[in-house]
């Protein structure tokens, strides 16, 4: 047999077996990285998706938190995981926005990694202390301007997308508005309240009941269109702030060489789910809308993101600590 023949025979084997792989996988249990502690929305998003895929596939997926470096530990163990589709990645946008912030990370998030799909994502929200004057975002800027270094905004963690969008808000509009992190979103929701920062960028989720009960006011949703959660609050686009969208976003991905037949089978149980009431349900309360992309569209996103993101955390000199 020549050389010529022996190679089409290798590949016909080859391109047999990924489906033949994927009708007996899994045959073991699957592990779920998660990048972050239990209990913010990346892990109980990870933990619907793990919990719906172990009833479909009558294997058990398998949470493992492993919190530390902004995400990075996680990732990095990822990048560098068997290719057989029993490790898995949940991602938040920390994936997108870490390797612009830090001077290295142990991951490249489009080489090393196969997208699966974006699960679902929830807009942030600019929201201020109801005694703050401003009621719009055109009027909050005014204030700003007219009292230079007064005001202060708070945001959840270094390096999210509240704290990037906070950031562009003064790079686009030139404002001197203090930044003040904390070490999560309620913390920075409560001290907007309290008025210890009388004004705040966070996901939708935390700030989404105080805004509705009004002990907050909410000025606008970083989004394309108005949240049900909070139809009162216009977008940006609306009060004429265009290309000004920012998403707290939760997908899956595996390591890259995975097999395509595997990832397809992942991206399909995840359309499912997404399209199942109590699914829809449990992601509302969560202040989250879903999404269940294709691998080829998470793929554009996670460019996208990696690049609007890049460039702020360029010009606003931002380094994670």
């Amino acid at each position: 047999m020549s050389a010529a023949i022996r190679s089409l025979a290798c590949l016909a084997v080859f391109m047999l077996a990924g489906p033949c792989y994927a009708q007996s996988y899994p045959t073991h249990p699957i592990k779920m990285l998660v990048p972050f502690a239990a209990g913010g929305p990346t892990d109980v998003i990870a933990r619907l998706v793990a919990q719906k895929v172990s009833e479909a596939w009558g294997q058990q997926v398998v949470i493992e938190n492993i919190p530390g470096g902004g995400g990075n530990i996680a990732a990095g163990m990822a990048a560098h995981a068997p290719t057989d589709g029993y490790t898995i990645l949940a991602i938040s946008t920390s994936f997108v926005v870490n390797p612009s912030m830090y001077d290295k990370v142990p991951y490249d998030p489009i080489k090393d990694f196969a997208p699966i799909s974006l699960v679902a994502a929830s807009p942030n929200v600019l929201f201020v202390n109801p005694q703050v004057p401003a009621k719009n975002v055109k009027e909050l800027i005014a204030l700003v301007k007219a009292n230079p270094g007064k005001y202060s905004y708070a945001q959840p963690a270094t390096g999210s997308t509240p704290h990037l969008a906070g950031e562009l808000f003064k790079l686009k509009f030139n404002l001197d508005l203090v930044t003040v992190p904390f070490n999560g979103a309620s913390l920075a929701v409560n001290s907007t309240i309290g008025g210890h920062t009388p004004v705040a960028f966070t996901a939708l989720p935390p700030a989404m009941t105080n805004i509705r009960e009004g002990r907050l006011r909410g000025l606008a949703l970083l989004a394309t269109k108005r949240s049900a959660a909070i139809p009162d609050v216009p977008t940006m686009a609306e009060q004429g702030i265009a290309d000004f969208e920012s998403d707290t976003l939760t997908g899956v991905v595996a390591p890259a060489g995975t097999p395509q037949a595997i990832v397809d089978r992942w991206h399909a149980e995840i359309v499912k789910m997404a399209g199942q009431p109590d699914m829809k349900k449990r992601l509302a309360e969560l202040g989250f809308d879903p999404v269940a992309n294709t691998p080829l569209e998470f793929g554009a996103r996670i460019k996208t993101e990696i690049a609007k993101w890049g460039q702020v955390v360029r010009d606003a000199h931002i380094r994670a600590q």
